[in-house]
């Protein structure tokens, strides 16, 4: 009987470590932003973050991804964790953990084409999203 996945027959594939933020404003709602052409899921949602540099923690990915994206600033001590997912897509394998992050600095503007949305909780259901990130939109409903 096998007694791990590979054995059973599931392809290795490489591990992602991506680090996203909720940024939640005075009136409870997300900031959203939206993939620009020529990247991929272009046109989907997602929340703001990026991949994990060599070395690097979630806390200062984030740090520095949301200062690169959005030109705001924050501390890691603004960044609480929420949750993660986990989810496979076909050449690699999505580890992302959800911090929110409720204190930062600086009006939040799109540094890389992408298109901003600030949403309620519920209203993440109507837009289109990465599947990695629809299993997040729960735990922030009852968070917020």
């Amino acid at each position: 009987m096998p007694t791990t996945a590979l054995e059973a027959g599931a392809e290795e594939r490489r591990l992602v470590l991506v680090a996203a933020c909720a940024l939640v404003d005075a009136d409870g709602r997300v900031l959203v932003a939206q993939r620009p052409e020529g990247r991929p899921l272009a046109g989907l949602w997602e929340f703001p973050g990026g991949k994990l540099l060599p070395g690097e923690t979630p806390e200062r990915c984030l740090i520095r991804e949301l200062e690169e994206e959005l030109g705001v600033d924050t501390e890691a001590s603004c960044l609480a964790p929420l949750t993660f997912a986990s989810h496979g897509y076909e050449s690699f394998h999505l580890l992302m953990p959800l911090y929110v992050c409720r204190v930062w600095r600086g009006e939040p503007i799109p540094r890389e084409g992408q298109a901003l949305r600030w949403v309620r909780p519920r209203a993440l259901r109507d837009l289109p999203m990465p599947p990695a990130d629809l299993p997040l939109i729960p735990v922030l409903e009852e968070l917020l």
